[in-house]
């Protein structure tokens, strides 16, 4: 089962995270008391996976993520895919593409990251999120073409 291992927020551009035991996800616009939080945009909460977190030696927070999951394989989500986070409902937007920021962790992580640095997606629906909350896939609604 998926779930919720860590949670973060910016509190101001370029610093490191604050990891939170729970946060509001706040409908179209990410998490509440982010710097990064925008409304409208696909870029609104980004999810990393612990496991490529480990394998790359990266400790949870380090690459800007707001929330480290466990058990979730972020490549295999397509874009529009629903997820239920806690009590907030997400869509993937975009995949997370790596930036300079990341050769100040490490040389070459830029790099290693390529295709590995996470999913963004946008709320959908306000909800809290705690540390340990499962995570699931939800069946995308049908649009009429």
């Amino acid at each position: 089962m998926a779930e919720v291992l860590h949670i973060f927020i910016s509190v101001a551009h370029r610093l490191p995270m604050r990891e939170l035991a729970e946060v509001r996800a706040v409908a179209d616009k990410g998490l509440e008391n982010c710097a990064h939080s925008r409304i409208g945009t696909p870029r609104q909460v980004l999810l990393m996976d612990a496991e490529t977190l480990g394998e790359l030696k990266v400790e949870p927070g380090a690459v800007k993520e707001n929330i480290t999951t466990r058990g979730l394989r972020l490549s295999g989500l397509a874009r529009g895919q629903r997820l239920r986070i806690g009590e907030a409902l997400f869509e993937v937007t975009i995949p997370c593409e790596p930036c300079r920021q990341m050769e100040n962790i490490r040389p070459g992580l830029e790099q290693e990251l390529r295709g590995r640095r996470g999913m963004l997606c946008r709320v959908l629906e306000r909800g809290l999120i705690r540390r340990g909350d499962p995570i699931g896939l939800v069946a995308a609604v049908p649009t009429d073409a």
